[in-house]
């Protein structure tokens, strides 16, 4: 059975960071084509991270599918520690795992 879950962490939403005058960019796509999702079948996935620009602090993450919540504890570690979206890239995280797609996401 195929289950779709999906998360979020933040320290602000798009419309928030928007309203404060934040620059920040948007990354966001359908990772269901992904191996990492093929591999154990799943049907729906994607995500989407803000950075803002300058600092590269990471705003906030959605992430969608079965995997998810495991993936999401990495982006609230970073969010929560204050380390950069750079930083969080050049991790090297084990493959195929969905940590693995993280730097891909930022």
């Amino acid at each position: 059975m195929n289950s779709c879950r999906a998360f979020r962490i933040r320290l602000c939403r798009e419309r928030e960071a928007r309203e404060r005058g934040l620059k920040y960019r948007v990354k966001n796509e359908t990772t269901s084509t992904w191996y990492s999702s093929r591999r154990v079948a799943e049907r729906y996935s994607g995500y989407k991270v803000l950075v803002e620009e300058g600092t590269d602090r990471i705003l906030g993450a959605h992430l969608l599918g079965d995997q998810a919540a495991e993936t999401i504890n990495l982006f609230a570690v970073a969010i929560r520690s204050g380390m950069r979206a750079t930083d969080l890239k050049h991790m090297v995280f084990s493959y195929p795992t969905h940590s693995s797609d993280v730097p891909y996401m930022l």
